[in-house]
Formats: C-alpha cells, sequence, structure tokens
C-alpha cells in the first residue's frame, strides 16, 4: 500500500498581492501526475487546503477539478482535514457528495469523536489501513474556559485538550485493530506546532494559540502512531527523533524568507520494519529570489539574474550606509525590460514615516500584520516592560479572529 502526504496548499493565497492561480494549478496537475506514475492508493491532506476561510471561485475550481481527477486514478481513499486557515462548514458542506468520489472530509471535531477514525480496505473489502483523521483543534473545542484564568492555566488546558482528543480517537483506532486480529497500520493527522519545529522568517507559519507553551511536545501522542502526518510548518521536517513524525511542508514557498529552499511530498510505503518514507521534491513553478545588501550588491543580483534570463519574483532589501531616497526609481531603472518582476522594496535606511513608521518606498500591503503592530507599539513609544502583555492580548485577537468560522450558521 503506497500513501502520500502533503499539506499546506494555500490555495488562493497571493504574494504581496500577485495573485498565484498558476502555480496552485502547476502544483496540483503534478500531484496527479505523480499519484499515477508512483500509483498511490491514499492521499492524505493535513489541513490549510485554503488560504481562508472563504475562498475564490476560482481556488475552489482548482480544488474540485483536483479531486474529480484523482477518483479516476489508481488513488481509493482521500482524507482531507482543515487546518486552522480553512472554513469547517466551507469543507464539510459537500462531504456528502465527495463520499461518493471515496473523498474523506473531516471539517472539525464533532460530537462523536469515531467519526475522525476511519478504517480503510482494498478493493476486495479487506481491512488494509486505519487512519485517525484529527483536524485543526480549535482552542474553543478542546479546552473549557474558566473566569479569571491566567494564561498558564489556559495553556495547561489546552495542551491537556489536545492530549485527550488524540488518545480517544487513537484508542478507538486501537480497538479496532484488536478487534480485527491483524496489525494494520494506524497513521493518525494533525495539523498543529509541535515543539522543535522550525520556520523561516516570512514563510508565514503563525502561531495558532497564545503563548509559546501551546507548542505541542510529541509526548502527548500515544505509541500506538505508526506515522503521524502533520501540516501547519511550511518546512518539511520530521519532529525530535521520530522519524515518523513528519511535515510534508507546503508545496510552494509561502514567501522569499523560502526562495530557493527544495519543497517536498512524503510517500510511505510499509514493510515489516513500518513504514518506508520517500521525500519526493516538488518542481518550482514561479522561481523567487531575495537581494538583500548596498547599492553594488543589488546591482550585481539584479545583473545576475539578467543574465540568466529567468522569469522571477524579487524582493529587493536595501541595507547599505547610504541613505537612497530614489531607490525605487534606481531598480525600475536596472530591471527595465527583463523578465524580472520585483514585487517588493525595503529601504532599512528610511526608518520614520507618517504612517506607523512606513516609509515612501514601503506599501502597507508589503507588511504582515505582526510587523504593523510592532511598529504602532514603537511610534507609540511602548516601554519593553509593558510590551509582552500586549503582545499576549494582540495574539489572542488574532486567534480568536482565525478560530473564527465566517461560513457557519
Amino acid at each position: 500500500m503506497k500513501i502520500l502526504h502533503t499539506s499546506d496548499w494555500h490555495l488562493g493565497r497571493s504574494l504581496f498581492n500577485r495573485k498565484r492561480y498558476e502555480e496552485f494549478h502547476a502544483f496540483l496537475s503534478w500531484l496527479g501526475d505523480i499519484i499515477e506514475e508512483e500509483e498511490i492508493q491514499v492521499l492524505l491532506v493535513a489541513g490549510d487546503v485554503f488560504d481562508n476561510n472563504a475562498p475564490s471561485h476560482r481556488a475552489q475550481e482548482l480544488y474540485y477539478r483536483f479531486l474529480c481527477r484523482i477518483a479516476q486514478s489508481s488513488c481509493r481513499h482521500v482524507i482531507l482535514t482543515a487546518g486552522n486557515h480553512d472554513s469547517p462548514s466551507f469543507l464539510n458542506a459537500p462531504r456528502e457528495v465527495l463520499r461518493f468520489l471515496n473523498v474523506y472530509v473531516i471539517g472539525s471535531i464533532g460530537e462523536d469523536f469515531t467519526d475522525e477514525v476511519l478504517l480503510l480496505r482494498n478493493p476486495q473489502g479487506e481491512p488494509e489501513l486505519i487512519v485517525c483523521a484529527v483536524p485543526y483543534l480549535r482552542d474553543r473545542d478542546i479546552r473549557r474556559v474558566e473566569s479569571g484564568e491566567g494564561w498558564e492555566d489556559k495553556e495547561r488546558k489546552l495542551l491537556e485538550g489536545i492530549r485527550e482528543h488524540y488518545h480517544q480517537v487513537c484508542g478507538q483506532a486501537e480497538k479496532i485493530r484488536e478487534s480485527i486480529g491483524r496489525p494494520l497500520p494506524i497513521v493518525a493527522m494533525g495539523h498543529l506546532f509541535a515543539a522543535g519545529g522550525s520556520t523561516v522568517e516570512g514563510d508565514g507559519v503563525r502561531d495558532l494559540y497564545v503563548g509559546s507553551l501551546a507548542h505541542v511536545g510529541v509526548e502527548i501522542f500515544p505509541s500506538s502512531i505508526d506515522y503521524l502526518a502533520l501540516g501547519h510548518l511550511h518546512s518539511p521536517q520530521s519532529v525530535g527523533e521520530k522519524e515518523y513524525y513528519r511535515y510534508s511542508g507546503s508545496p510552494l514557498a509561502m514567501g522569499f524568507g523560502e526562495a530557493g529552499r527544495e519543497k517536498s511530498v512524503c510517500k510511505l510505503q510499509w514493510s515489516e520494519q513500518g513504514p518506508e518514507v520517500t521525500q519526493i521534491t516538488v518542481p518550482v513553478f514561479q522561481v523567487l529570489r531575495r537581494i538583500e545588501g548596498d547599492w553594488t550588491s543589488i546591482q550585481e543580483g539584479i545583473e545576475s539574474l539578467i543574465r540568466e534570463e529567468l522569469k522571477v519574483w524579487v524582493e529587493i532589501i536595501y541595507n547599505g550606509e547610504e541613505i537612497l531616497t530614489d531607490l525605487r526609481e534606481r531598480i525600475e531603472e536596472a530591471v527595465q525590460g527583463s523578465s524580472i518582476d520585483v514585487l517588493r522594496i525595503k529601504n532599512n535606511r528610511i526608518l520614520d514615516g507618517e504612517l506607523l513608521g512606513i516609509n515612501e518606498e514601503e506599501m502597507l500591503g508589503e507588511l504582515d500584520i505582526d510587523e504593523v503592530f510592532s511598529r504602532c507599539l514603537d511610534v507609540n513609544e511602548i516601554l519593553e516592560n509593558q510590551r509582552p502583555e500586549l503582545w499576549n492580548t494582540y495574539r489572542e485577537v488574532i486567534a480568536s479572529l482565525q478560530e473564527e468560522d465566517l461560513m457557519a450558521e
């Protein structure tokens, strides 16, 4: 049995206001080819299928066209779980119809946790795999709120809730395995930030919950799990020393900080020794580059890209000592007539501006929300000892907004 693990597609995501539909289309086309070439039988998508909870019609079209194609391939089962960017209601809405295509969608936890335990069978009707399809666990779903509790109490209860849920779901999987009388593999899914997981500057990964303690330690997961298919972190990696607890990573670079980093999906195949994991490299569908330094370095970087004749999206960060008020004009002249498309210019030498410290070379859309909030603190001269509490409150607000399901009634 061959399984493919992927996550964090973020269909519909833009990069500094630049639409990326051609990249998403190319990725899904490539993924369909891989499924056919490798004769994949089970596809696992561990959250963040879409980039927001109200995806565009074009993003939806990509999603449904892909599922229809896979239904006609060697892939017998597709299991999708929601991530923190997804709307549980939106993903769940067509799930009864998608069942006819052997697509199982778990948008949120329900009243009966056994709904997340899927027993997959081969064409002969024999059991072959148990999947614990756990979606992103929202704070309100797993933690009982009490008035007057502090941050540490909230974080402790949150981790206890995550632990309890996985033990319930995996406990049910163990019961099914025992009743069958054969050592069927148990694969669990999750969308969370595992303790020790690594991120890259500008990759778009956010803390899921308030406080760093909510990074989930591997010790909370039951030992019965043979492979843990994780989503949320965008860099492919194993967790701690657990080779079979893995993030597949996002298939596309989500920011210029990831430029040049290899992306992959995980192929699993079971042997007597357990799962054999192979990373399949995802092609680069749109080249990203970051050029950083003084003006001479930037000029040289641009000239190098022109010689390569690449169709490339570029971020330029100026760190030179000389103050250049005409940086944007210089760059536009340097790239004129080439295939270089400059998506962002950051002039670190011009620090003061009229709007939250944003200089004339920057646009508000070029900043992430954390950077805007940080500049608000700077502009209002907030003392350092007052900032931790403000950051916690800010993160709590952001987390609550992320968890709001705009598609729910």
